[in-house]
């Protein structure tokens, strides 16, 4: 199906079957769970549960930076499932989100009342605190102070509405910036990194925001049937009477105009995105940054402009997926991809949209020396041809080894 999904894309059908032949390198687990204690491959066993996006990057880390990147994603996918768990009373919800750091230090403590998913890291948290405790004490320090930062700042947006960008911006940074600062300090931390990937705190924010926003912008039709309200204020009172009359059909027109708005917004963090993986030296780091800013560009150019955000979650195409994975490996490889996805956004721009001129300035910063502004949609792979013959060559195979052995 995915093949058939990719039909006029040679390049992502090239990419697709050499996944399923000989994988990703990008991707593929550096680990051997063999060698590990038994609460070692426990922890990887709740990350694989819990983690639909980030568990084959985290896999593919060096060691010891990779199993404290594993903590610290179940210890926030730990916290997140307290502020998700609308059963949690919030009297009790608050002073446990405030506190939730310092449980890092309970050998005993977990937690068995919640009805979410992802309970699994709450049921059995002593185990994660006692491999969080088994980290070296710079790890240490890195998580829990992210982790008490980010509860806190749970509890400011716990019923609170996002009105204004500052607020998106804030709440951006509380749920997903945080993170994109904790990460850069443990890469640091782990001597894989140079100082400044660590202190460069604002840059790190930024990578979290351009994650965050393309998740809720995304997100957008899933989120409003559940009464989420994640699109600030600011933005669609100019085009609706509510954030929930953008998915009227009758008011498309205005719905796609907030949409792309929302979109300019996200696009203004691509300069600090090519910074950061400028200054990234270890290939490993590399690939685990690079990758999820490349799908979200990815998601950004699919949802430009794009009425199906209203009515359904629009994702890019597992071919295309895959063929960021195996190929977001360098820098040159980042800088082409960025134009290619800057440029299909700057030519569905509408002339009539309220936005266009700051969407042109927006992208602009996504297209690096040496490339244009064309009408193009070129494949990022050469030989097009090639791979598209090699495709139809593995269609008829089947048949023509069908007619060779039914011959006399």
């Amino acid at each position: 199906m995915e093949l058939l999904r990719s039909w006029n894309h040679p390049d992502e059908i090239w990419a697709l079957l050499k996944f399923k032949l000989v994988g990703c390198s990008a991707i593929n687990s550096q680990c051997d769970l063999t060698l590990m204690s038994s609460d070692m491959r426990t922890c990887y066993e709740y990350l694989r549960l819990t983690s639909r996006s980030f568990c084959a990057v985290i896999m593919a880390l060096d060691e010891d930076l990779r199993y404290a990147v594993c903590i610290y994603y179940l210890v926030l996918r730990a916290l997140d499932t307290v502020e998700d768990d609308m059963t949690i009373p919030v009297d009790e919800k608050i002073p446990l989100l405030k506190a939730f750091h310092e449980k890092l230090y309970e050998p005993d403590w977990h937690y068995t009342q919640s009805k979410e998913k992802d309970r699994v890291v709450l049921e059995n948290f002593n185990i994660i605190s006692s491999e969080f405790r088994n980290l070296a004490p710079v790890f240490q320090s890195v998580i829990a102070d992210s982790c008490r930062e980010m509860g806190y700042g749970m509890t400011v947006f716990l019923d609170a509405k996002i009105d204004t960008y500052d607020q998106w911006d804030e709440y951006c940074h509380y749920v997903a910036g945080l993170v994109g600062i904790g990460l850069s300090k443990l890469f640091t931390a782990s001597g894989l990194e140079n100082t400044v990937v660590g202190q460069d705190e604002a840059i790190s924010n930024s990578m979290g925001l351009f994650l965050q926003k393309t998740n809720i912008i995304r997100d957008y039709y899933e989120d409003i049937l559940q009464k989420r309200l994640f699109w600030p204020k600011q933005a669609w009172i100019k085009y609706g009477n509510s954030l929930e009359s953008l998915k009227d059909p009758r008011n498309l027109n205005n719905a796609v105009a907030c949409l792309n708005e929302l979109v300019t917004d996200a696009l203004k963090h691509i300069p600090d995105v090519l910074t950061y993986l400028s200054r990234i030296r270890n290939q490993s780091v590399f690939n685990f940054c690079a990758i999820p800013q490349m799908m979200a560009i990815a998601t950004l150019e699919r949802c430009y402009n794009n009425p199906h955000v209203f009515r359904k979650n629009v994702k890019i195409r597992k071919g295309a997926a895959v063929r960021l994975m195996d190929q977001s490996t360098s820098m040159l490889a980042i800088r082409n991809f960025m134009n290619h996805f800057c440029t299909k956004i700057y030519n569905r721009i509408p002339p009539i949209d309220p936005n266009a001129g700051r969407t042109r300035t927006a992208v602009s910063y996504g297209i690096g020396p040496g490339y244009s502004l064309v009408r193009s949609d070129q494949s990022l792979l050469p030989g097009k041809t090639f791979y598209f013959a090699l495709f139809a060559a593995l269609l008829i195979a089947p048949w023509i080894r069908r007619a060779i052995t039914k011959m006399p």
